[in-house]
């Protein structure tokens, strides 16, 4: 599958295959095209929890407001920042705004690369971030910034439709 293709074609799934769990390896494909993605400084602020444990993804499920298709995902990956990583390369603005731009190109390199590979994924923003750092036994300077339930979808959901490029576009 070419880029343009897993583009097109990605979707947020969150009915999966209850058969068909997700491996080690595959995950381990999938972040490295995580790792792949730009960052400022090259300071690669990124942390990443694969969880596969039941009860844990229950309860980052209960943290993202109940939303069981965390749970019912053969996997979730956790996408944290080192906040101490981002200070040190950029102080506030590193906090503030560059290590969540470096997370959000790495969870879509992830998501593409999952598609790629026939895989269903969504990226949950709305959660608990305290909850979610408690239930993973994050230290303070390690911020969850979203999570990404992964698996083989159950059905393909259907294509939403997008603004067109003049209604968001502007040209000078």
């Amino acid at each position: 599958m070419d880029v343009y293709d897993a583009v097109n074609s990605r979707r947020s799934v969150r009915k999966f295959d209850g058969e068909r769990g997700v491996g080690r390896i595959l995950v381990e494909k999938l972040l490295r095209a995580a790792i792949r993605a730009p960052n400022a400084g090259n300071a690669q602020p990124w942390r990443f929890t694969v969880v596969y444990d039941t009860a844990l993804k229950e309860r980052l499920s209960e943290a993202a407001q109940g939303q069981k298709f965390v749970a019912n995902a053969p996997v979730a990956v956790v996408v944290c920042v080192d906040l101490g990583v981002a200070d040190k390369a950029y102080g506030q603005r590193g906090t503030e705004l560059y290590c969540l731009q470096d997370t959000g190109a790495a969870i879509e390199n992830l998501m593409l690369a999952a598609c790629a590979e026939g895989l269903g994924t969504c990226w949950v923003g709305a959660f608990d971030e305290q909850a979610a750092a408690l239930a993973l036994g994050l230290s303070a300077d390690v911020r969850p910034v979203a999570m990404v339930a992964i698996g083989f979808p159950a059905s393909q959901p259907r294509e939403k439709g997008r603004l067109e490029l003049d209604e968001i576009t502007e040209w000078r």
